[in-house]
């Protein structure tokens, strides 16, 4: 039986006082993030670029973005430091009685965090067989050429910064450890909490993901991308810490980072049947991170042990 985690939110929340519904304020601030990390950074590379040009034309600098991946993957790193991270703890007071962001966010460390963290790494690398077949489905999906061409845009883009000479361990930072944990901060500490108290743990592990995947603004790969933000959410609640995730999230994000690096014709090429896990490695993965899940849940303090709940 599944036992609804406590967490100190209550009538003391601003949110709830004032007849705000979780999951819509969420959503208003996913939003808000959103809108501004794009006008933030976009503002922040026109000035530098106008000041290091000499020259106000929008169409120069705009040439002169292609030559400067590293000051975007900076800017980027930036704003989801400010925004995803910083700004979201802040704005967690509103839904949390005062004092209590680290516990909303699930930023403690619990005795048994440790093993989750353990847990979490192996499930994030067990699912990854699967995770390609889910996206080669997606590939198959109808998507609007000017959504294709945006997104082989941007896979150029990370291309072409990948290849630049002793980029690696700045890589691993921009790429794995800010969005590793800015993006766990955001999703699975704020959204997921909110959307928990709106409609329960399972439809908030959904949605979440579906949100995380959206948030990208990958259509072509949101299905493998709102599967790994379901993964993530299941190890966040059943932790009741941030931190596997957060270990998870790193992993997958640098594990992309190595193998675009050393291996950009295999990493970046189409996804096409020759090419996809063959089944007799599919199966048995995803047999062993069902496994890793199962003892997860036996390991957690958010279900209620099968001889409390037959005596209740």
């Amino acid at each position: 039986m599944i036992e609804k985690e406590r967490f100190p939110v209550s009538e003391y929340s601003w949110i709830e006082r004032n007849g705000f519904a979780p999951w819509a304020a969420a959503l208003l601030w996913l939003v808000v993030v959103f809108v501004l990390f794009q006008l933030l950074s976009a503002l922040f590379i026109v000035i530098f670029l106008a000041l290091k040009e000499g020259s106000a034309d929008l169409l120069s600098i705009m040439q002169q973005l292609g030559s400067e991946l590293n000051l975007l993957f900076i800017v980027n790193s930036a704003g989801q430091i400010l925004m995803m991270g910083l700004a979201t703890f802040l704005i967690v007071r509103l839904h949390a009685a005062t004092g209590t962001q680290r516990e909303f966010l699930r930023l403690g460390w619990k005795p048994k965090t440790a093993g989750f963290i353990f847990g979490g790494l192996l499930l994030i690398l067990a699912v990854q067989p699967l995770v390609i077949w889910i996206g080669y489905i997606n590939s198959l999906l109808p998507v609007p050429e000017s959504i294709t061409a945006l997104q082989e845009s941007q896979l150029e883009m990370i291309r072409d910064f990948l290849m630049q000479d002793g980029v690696l361990l700045f890589a691993l930072f921009a790429v794995a450890v800010v969005p590793g944990v800015c993006e766990e901060v955001l999703f699975r500490g704020y959204i997921l909490r909110a959307f928990e108290k709106s409609w329960g743990i399972i439809v908030a592990i959904v949605v979440s993901g579906f949100v995380f995947g959206l948030f990208h603004l990958q259509i072509a790969n949101l299905l493998p991308l709102a599967a790994l933000g379901m993964v993530l959410g299941l190890m966040t609640w059943l932790s009741g810490s941030i931190w596997p995730a957060v270990a998870a999230h790193f992993m997958n994000n640098a594990m992309a980072v190595v193998a675009g690096t050393f291996y950009p014709e295999l990493f970046f090429r189409e996804l096409s049947p020759e090419f996809l896990p063959p089944l007799w490695l599919v199966i048995p993965a995803t047999l062993v991170a069902v496994a890793i899940v199962y003892v997860m849940i036996q390991r957690s303090e958010n279900i209620e042990p099968k001889e409390h709940a037959e005596r209740s």
